[in-house]
């Protein structure tokens, strides 16, 4: 694997040592507890890490004026970004130790638009974990009113790193 996976050593992302020491969900549970730090991008879409177990994952987030798009709703990039954040997380917590996952493609259908300052709940969910390949769904909902906005689906590459 090419050292350029990686990111370069900082001291706000984990190192490629860091990331292949440890199982996918020990990964994910280090970022939700707070001894490895999020991922830039979580911020820079006001979205978090609620929960983590083997297959699943729940992040909450609210989309800002700055995500909106030139006739002022939510972008599709917010949509597709934070649904393939949490179907590949999701693909993640089932990754063994000394692997990594990347995804292969993904697929988004916006079911309806979010409003302005609504919070929502992005979750994934894996169906298929193997040597190779992970699969999972995913869905943002409202917080509060428990209504479908989108939903995805996602194929990840697993990859042993040697």
């Amino acid at each position: 694997m090419p050292e350029q996976f990686f990111a370069e050593s900082r001291d706000d992302l984990p190192g490629k040592d860091a990331v292949l020491s440890m199982s996918g969900l020990e990964f994910m549970e280090g970022i939700l507890n707070g001894t490895l730090p999020g991922p830039p991008i979580a911020q820079l879409l006001n979205y978090r890490l609620q929960e983590v177990s083997q297959g699943h994952i729940l992040f909450r987030g609210t989309p800002k004026f700055e995500h909106f798009n030139p006739v002022g709703t939510v972008h599709g990039g917010w949509y597709g970004t934070v649904l393939d954040s949490a179907m590949a997380c999701a693909v993640m917590t089932t990754v063994p130790k000394g692997s990594v996952y990347t995804t292969l493609e993904y697929k988004v259908n916006i079911v309806r638009a979010i409003p302005e300052g609504m919070s929502v709940d992005i979750q994934g969910e894996v169906s298929h974990a193997g040597r190779s390949t992970g699969v999972a769904n995913g869905w943002i909902r409202g917080t509060e009113d428990g209504r479908v906005y989108a939903t995805g689906s996602t194929t990840c590459l697993i990859m042993k790193i040697d």
